[in-house]
């Protein structure tokens, strides 16, 4: 027993004497209920904490950011098939520290050569969804590789190979199926089991559902990952990949080709820049409306006292969804690929055209949407597309969003490759004024062309202060990203809210058609009822978006990952286990790793809830300070019981939570015994000296509650052991 426990105790005084060489002092106000996790050396935040963690091990070899970002985005389309991606596309924003400028990376799918404006229409010309959505004629020509080999080949540091090696040994040793997943493949298997190769990826012999904590192996994915790290990026695009991907096309009536594939182009184009009082806002420009529109809005909320509204306020929410109707009514009318229509960016995006908008906003009653602007809003997104934001030592910072667009895409996977296809097709509007099987318009602007890209309202977004980054942010949602992103930005800017607890607290949407505010839970009733006596028509909404969000202050990089979706994770570097640095420290990084669970997957999960908790199936270890915690896991990993990682965390919170945990003090411990079912009681609380006397404690200035005279006789040795 002494051992194990005095093991524990040793490494971490070892860790925390390196960890001492470094002088930091992070800002924490225990005012917040939230905190973000906080690092000297850089950050990786993601939708899965698996992958955060393979972005921060390529920061801890010496890559930069960008290197970070296209090896995190390879691990997500093993880990997080919903949405990560190689059949997919999506947007790349990169600040470059030593050029002190941002690029765009526009890597959005792009319609194959024989797409047309009617491609979606029946015979009677009516909107066909199942051809939109649930065929191969609504894959776009992916451009997730050719965009991450882009960013690499430009800006990164390392090869190819040594970026997309960590994604291939996750698909060919497999990994734990999360809670999460395990419930998203049985929630939709009656969809996605009747594509022969997506069962065979993803579900067991006779389509049997993975359970939460089994390891799935996705052998076909990892053909494709490994002759991409053998033949480099454009295997994928005239390889043997591209070949498969035409040959499933013929045999089910998609229109892709050869030549579609290997003409895809990236394009690198300037991002859009406001300023919001003294922060510079970089954003995607058009394919994206998310930039735009972000700094529309921004431009409209600045003359406005949101800090003295309060946040949630009725007087606030009600303002910031006038603003939002106005932003999405010209994002109807005007927003497109620029490639293709003639977009007023620089005008949509200037303060004087704000001030016109806020002429015509109502401070007292809610605007009717129909009488804002005859405009026509564009087509439904789907809310399953994932951000991903990284910030290294160097200074240097990426923010990307891409997407499958729905849930897992099409649901096909071209057999015997693994990758999933996107149905990025539907993003385009398959009839102008007609309502599509969401209900939503399409509009003129974002009609069916060959070669032209979906118009889409992912917004990674940087912010700078000072001319430096300051915070980095991006989300998944749809319709709903611009309108997370925003507020998230005004929560950490007017609000002053840490970057955790911006993340965290609920939000609300407004698209200007249909007429409705949706709003997650969180909000008072009373805040409600004044919104409805406003002329607001309230739905209640799952939650929104899933933010992975960074910022910078003062040396230390703050990591926020949504808790909206299970299994996000902000993973961070110490500048002492950067290779190089410090081998000791190194050894430790390796040592203090991730505690693999065995996870049920009869668990519940509410995606109308803003916060999850962490599931395991075995055992459960939760403390004040996660050393601590691990300390605990790792002893009932080596077959001890509750009582024995108990005490383990006791003397481990006595090192690494000296405010508290403790050797000099003393307290109390209930136990429940499953054997005998019975409830023991240990009292080991501090006790008086024998000498010790009432008087003792008085003093001229009332009761004396410093120096030795205070000092009982420690318990917490004697009733640990």
């Amino acid at each position: 027993m002494t051992n194990k426990y005095f093991l524990w105790i040793g490494t971490l005084l070892v860790s925390f004497n390196l960890m001492a060489q470094v002088d930091y002092l992070p800002i924490f106000d225990y005012n917040a209920i939230s905190h973000p996790t906080v690092g000297k050396g850089g950050m990786v935040v993601s939708q899965r904490e698996i992958a955060s963690e393979v972005g921060a091990d390529i920061l801890r070899k010496g890559g930069n950011a960008v290197d970070a970002a296209v090896a995190t985005a390879l691990a997500l389309a093993v880990v997080l098939p919903r949405a990560g991606n190689l059949g997919g596309g999506g947007f790349m924003l990169v600040y470059l520290s030593k050029e002190k400028k941002t690029v765009a990376i526009d890597y959005r799918e792009m319609a194959p050569s024989a797409a047309h404006r009617d491609l979606f229409l029946d015979k009677k010309g009516n909107y066909d969804r199942k051809k939109a959505v649930f065929s191969l004629l609504s894959a776009g020509v992916p451009g997730t590789v050719a965009g991450l080999a882009y960013a690499l080949e430009k800006y990164g540091t390392l090869s190819w190979q040594e970026v997309i090696e960590p994604a291939l040994r996750l698909a060919e040793d497999g990994f734990e199926v999360t809670h999460d997943l395990a419930k998203i493949l049985s929630d939709y298997k009656g969809r996605l089991s009747s594509n022969e190769a997506f069962a065979k990826a993803y579900y067991k012999a006779n389509n049997n559902s993975y359970k939460a904590g089994e390891i799935i192996k996705l052998p076909d994915l990892a053909w494709s990952l490994n002759r991409l790290k053998q033949f480099g990026p454009n295997e994928f695009y005239s390889g043997e990949i591209a070949k498969r991907i035409v040959k499933e096309m013929k045999r089910n009536k998609g229109l892709m080709t050869l030549e579609d594939l290997a003409t895809y182009k990236v394009v690198e184009r300037e991002p859009v820049i406001g300023n919001y009082q003294n922060y510079k806002i970089i954003s995607m420009p058009p394919s994206s409306s998310g930039g735009t529109l972000l700094i529309q809005m921004l431009n409209m909320l600045e003359p406005y006292a949101l800090t003295q509204m309060g946040f949630g306020s009725s007087q606030y929410i009600h303002l910031l969804s006038e603003v939002m109707k106005r932003a999405y009514a010209d994002r109807s009318k005007y927003l497109g690929d620029s490639d293709f229509v003639e977009v007023p960016v620089e005008e949509l995006i200037s303060k004087v055209y704000a001030k016109k908008l806020i002429k015509s906003l109502n401070l007292i009653n809610a605007s009717p949407s129909n009488e804002i602007s005859y405009g026509i809003p564009s087509g439904y997104e789907s809310p399953d597309t994932t951000h991903f934001s990284v910030m290294d030592a160097y200074g240097n910072a990426v923010a990307n969003t891409y997407t499958l667009n729905f849930s897992y895409g099409s649901g096909i996977v071209i057999p015997d490759t693994g990758i999933l296809m996107n149905n990025e097709m539907d993003d385009f509007s398959s009839k102008s004024g007609v309502p599509n099987a969401y209900g939503l318009i399409g509009a003129e602007a974002n009609a069916i062309e060959a070669r032209k890209r979906p118009l889409s309202s992912m917004t990674p977004t940087i912010i700078l202060k000072n001319n430096n980054p300051y915070i980095v942010v991006g989300s998944p949602g749809g319709s709903r990203i611009i309108t997370t992103v925003l507020q998230v930005i005004l929560n950490v800017l007017d609000h002053e809210m840490n970057l955790k607890q911006a993340v965290v607290s609920p939000r609300f949407h407004h698209q200007w058609m249909p007429d409705v505010l949706l709003m997650e839970k969180g909000f008072s009733e009373d805040t409600h009822k004044i919104l409805q006596e406003k002329g607001h028509l309230i739905k209640s909404s799952r939650s929104m978006g899933s933010v992975q969000a960074i910022l910078y202050k003062n040396n230390f990089y703050y990591g926020a990952a949504d808790p909206r979706r299970p299994g996000s994770g902000a993973v961070s570097v110490s500048p002492l286990f950067i290779m190089g640095k410090n081998n000791v420290a190194i050894f430790f990084c390796l040592f203090l790793c991730l505690i693999e669970n065995k996870l049920s997957s009869q668990t519940t999960l509410d995606y109308e809830n803003r916060v999850h908790p962490e599931i395991a199936k075995n055992f459960m270890v939760v403390s004040q300070n996660k050393y601590a915690t691990e300390a605990g896991y790792k002893i009932l990993e080596q077959g001890g019981n509750a009582i024995d990682a108990s005490v383990a965390v006791g003397f481990a919170l006595a090192v690494t939570l000296p405010r508290a945990g403790n050797l000099g003090g003393g307290g109390f411990m209930l136990i429940y015994k499953s054997d005998s079912q019975e409830i023991s009681t240990i009292d080991y609380r501090s006790a008086a000296p024998e000498s010790a006397k009432s008087e003792m404690y008085l003093s001229d200035s009332g009761v004396i509650r410093f120096g030795h005279l205070v000092n009982a006789v420690p318990g917490s040795v004697a009733g640990l052991i």
